[in-house]
C-alpha cells in the first residue's frame, strides 16, 4: 500500500483517539499486523498527558480504545506530552 494512505483500521483509530484526545498536536496509526487490522503502533502527544506517569498515560489511551481492543491481538504505545 501506499504510505499516504491509511488502512481502514487506522483511520478509524486516528479518529476514535481525536474525539478522546482534542488537545493532541500529533496522532499517528500504524498497522503493524501486515494490514489485517491485528495489531497497530499508535503515537500520540497531547497536553493531556502533562504530569502523568507513563502507565497513566497508557491507560487513558487504553480506555479510550476499548471497543476496538477487543478486536485485536497487539497493540504498541507511545505517549508523550508536547515539549
Amino acid at each position: 500500500r501506499s504510505f499516504a494512505s491509511q488502512t481502514d483500521g487506522e483511520s478509524r483509530l486516528a479518529r476514535v483517539l481525536r474525539e478522546k484526545f482534542p488537545r493532541a498536536s500529533a496522532i499517528k496509526v500504524v498497522d503493524i499486523s501486515g494490514g489485517c487490522g491485528a495489531m497497530y503502533e499508535i503515537h500520540i502527544e497531547s497536553e493531556e498527558f502533562r504530569e502523568k506517569r507513563t502507565v497513566q498515560q497508557h491507560q487513558m489511551v487504553n480506555q479510550a480504545l476499548s471497543e476496538e481492543i477487543k478486536h485485536m491481538h497487539g497493540l504498541r504505545i507511545f505517549t508523550s506530552a508536547p515539549k
